[in-house]
């Protein structure tokens, strides 16, 4: 691929408390906030974006790190230049105190943002309420935006917070107890679904953790673990980035299907009457102003 330049997209801003950061838009209907994975939104996560906004969705997607548009293959900007990129990108999100890496039970502060976010993009396209899909870096993000009844349907991809770097890590996800208790509220007497992805043989996200979400979460949480050999063999890494990088585009691969199962998650709880109901139920339409100022450019 080659980068991609933006056309089709949206581009303005969000603010909320005093942190304003560019937003990318495409599409129409309920807003699903997408959330890139390290080193950004590639044209790859673009791609995904460009999907969601097909099946009648808004794709908001946030710039939270990285150059919008840009690819990190080396193909694209040979292996120096790419690989200066993604280490300079890595550098930013490891000093920045947006991003919690390595401490177990509490968010990054970022979602506060990314919440406040969605709540202003309900208010504007409208829907019973918002989807979110976390990628990697960004993967445990949406299950901490769920403790708001706006976030329907919440999208765990390779959720690789806090790093796996003892055992006890390797059993959590970034979100606080807290809020962990909200969202197991809402899995049980809400009808809240999350939906969570894997490779089987990835490091960075441990099958202890996606064990600790079913104990916690119970029926409500749905595993999709893949075998590596279900990865794309052309990615650069290692089988870790299920609706992108390692992505088989094809008819009845296992990536292909998990990429289904995300979109048939949004047209349940976002576009059906299910849906609808499931807002009714939650509360939702509450106005959404006192949690962000709405998107401008």
């Amino acid at each position: 691929m080659a980068d991609h330049d933006l056309s089709g997209f949206e581009r303005t801003t969000f603010t909320h408390g005093g942190t304003t950061r560019k937003v990318l838009r495409r599409g129409t209907g309920p807003a699903v906030v997408v959330m890139a994975e390290i080193p950004g939104i590639t044209p790859k996560v673009l791609e995904f974006a460009e999907r969601v906004a097909a099946i009648g969705c808004t794709a908001v997607l946030p710039v939270l790190f990285g150059t919008p548009g840009r690819d990190p293959n080396p193909a694209a900007h040979g292996w120096l230049r790419s690989g200066a990129y993604t280490a300079s990108t890595v550098a930013k999100v490891c000093v920045s105190r947006e991003f919690t890496l390595l401490a177990t039970g509490r968010s990054s502060p970022v979602v506060g943002w990314l919440r406040a976010l969605a709540a202003a993009e309900h208010q504007r396209c409208g829907g019973p309420g918002v989807g979110a899909v976390g990628m990697c870096l960004t993967g445990g993000f949406a299950l901490a935006m769920a403790v708001d009844d706006r976030l329907l349907a919440p999208v765990l991809s390779q959720p690789s917070l806090p790093l796996a770097v003892t055992a006890r890590r390797r059993a959590r996800i970034d979100v606080s107890a807290e809020e962990l208790a909200v969202v197991k509220d809402r899995c049980a007497n809400g009808g809240l679904r999350v939906l969570g992805m894997r490779f089987r043989g990835d490091r960075l996200v441990p099958g202890d953790r996606f064990a600790a979400l079913r104990r916690e979460l119970g029926d409500a949480f749905t595993a999709v673990e893949l075998d590596d050999a279900d990865a794309n063999p052309d990615g650069l890494i290692s089988p870790h980035s299920v609706l992108t990088e390692h992505l088989i585009d094809e008819p009845g691969q296992p990536t292909r299907d998990a990429l289904d199962q995300v979109l048939d998650l949004f047209r349940d709880r976002l576009l059906s009457d299910r849906g609808a109901a499931a807002g009714v139920r939650s509360g939702l339409g509450v106005p959404a102003a006192e949690a962000g100022s709405p998107p401008g450019r």
